[in-house]
């Protein structure tokens, strides 16, 4: 039997900067009060890594791509590949950053939430507005985001059940 790969080596945001992962806790956490479940770092059938992605009761998957700075986000050019994947699309950053350019153009205020965090809670400064995927586009991904779930799950309950052969 051919071994599969790893399913994650180490924690979420391990190598990102602490801001960053202070954002994921808190969005986490906001998103958590919502009754949605994410996980993170989640690779999209486009060759792209979404930040976050999470899940609600009746399915509804939505994005969220984290910035910790200014930079980080005028060179992100990538991002409108995520809008396929998703019914939502949020960003998030910590608080004090500057958010005149999510008003622009470029970063599509018309169909991109923004959302404010730090370590221990967020909110939402503007809401995404809903954008339902095709059924056959949310099957497959509601799918892929299950199993990416479990296996995470499992590689925590037997990190050396992917190395076998």
């Amino acid at each position: 039997m051919a071994s599969l790969p790893s399913p994650r080596a180490e924690p979420c945001f391990a190598d990102a900067p602490i801001a960053a992962q202070d954002v994921a806790r808190g969005v986490t956490r906001l998103l958590f009060r919502q009754d949605l479940f994410a996980i993170c770092e989640v690779p999209l059938p486009n060759g792209r890594r979404a930040d976050m992605m999470a899940i609600c009761p009746k399915g509804l998957l939505t994005i969220v791509e984290i910035k910790v700075s200014r930079a980080d986000l005028l060179g992100d050019h990538k991002w409108p590949n995520y809008l396929d994947y998703c019914d939502r699309f949020y960003w998030a950053v910590p608080a004090g950053f500057e958010l005149a350019p999510f008003e622009e153009e470029p970063f599509q205020p018309h169909c991109c939430g923004l959302i404010v965090a730090d370590r221990y809670d967020a909110a939402v400064v503007r809401e995404a507005p809903l954008r339902k995927l095709p059924g056959a586009r949310r099957r497959a991904e509601t799918l892929r985001f299950a199993r990416r779930a479990s296996r995470r799950l499992v590689g925590d309950l037997d990190p050396g059940l992917f190395g076998l052969d």
